[in-house]
């Protein structure tokens, strides 16, 4: 049967029976080649368009997951393993300070009068120390310990040489934390000190060994500590008798 569009009939067979007109003359049109197309067409692009959800499916479900791990609140760092408390630093009870040292002579002394110097130890550290007294005015006039000039002339030392051996424990004075000790000694005795003028007198300030505990002390020759210390230097001025 024709449809007046030009186009040749296609024909539906089933079990190789032509499909009779329905009752009330309703004309069923068959289909024809456009029509197919047209069909083929939109079933196409509804194809497509169903396609392009489930291809996105996987990347939204991926996208979400992101987001929501992102979401997430992170989890409570664990608190890090508290470090070793480093050991208590004790106090050295070294010398705060070094030992202070002071002369004192008369003004002015009469020719051929002793001449009187007194040289005093004062121990300013926290801790008692023990100072061997050679070479100093604690044990009296042993060598030339003092620099002594008149007017800017040197004047020679007179006095004894003493050779000494090992120290015993009484070489050794002992002076506490805050204390003194001191020594006297004419000077007049071991030096030229007749001429009136004005004399300068210096300690050489030395002291050959200090030690800071009991029982280093006494040392040996060869492990005597020698310990500078600086005394304020003293004038006198020798007068005519």
């Amino acid at each position: 049967m024709g449809n007046g569009s030009g186009d040749a009939p296609v024909f539906l067979f089933w079990g190789m029976r032509s499909i009779p007109d329905p009752p009330g003359g309703e004309i069923i049109r068959p289909m024809t080649r456009g029509y197919v197309g047209r069909v083929a067409l939109l079933c196409l692009a509804f194809s497509g368009g169903a396609c392009a959800p489930r291809n996105a499916a996987p990347e939204q479900s991926a996208a979400s997951e992101q987001k929501g791990a992102s979401e997430q609140k992170p989890t409570a760092q664990q608190p890090a393993p508290a470090q070793p408390a480093a050991p208590e630093q004790k106090e050295n009870p070294a010398m705060a300070t070094t030992l202070e040292c002071a002369l004192s002579v008369p003004a002015t002394v009469r020719s051929g009068e002793p001449v009187e110097v007194r040289f005093q130890l004062t121990n300013r550290t926290a801790q008692p120390l023990y100072v061997l007294t050679w070479r100093t005015p604690l044990e009296g006039l042993r060598g030339n310990d003092f620099q002594i000039t008149r007017d800017g002339t040197d004047i020679a030392y007179q006095g004894p040489m003493v050779k000494r051996g090992n120290p015993s424990a009484q070489s050794y004075v002992t002076i506490a934390p805050g204390a003194s000790v001191d020594g006297k000694v004419d000077l007049a005795l071991a030096y030229d000190l007749k001429q009136p003028g004005r004399y300068r007198i210096a300690f050489r300030g030395q002291l050959m060994d200090v030690a800071d505990k009991q029982a280093e002390v006494p040392r040996t020759l060869d492990l005597l500590k020698s310990t500078p210390v600086q005394c304020p230097v003293v004038e006198t001025t020798i007068t005519a008798p």
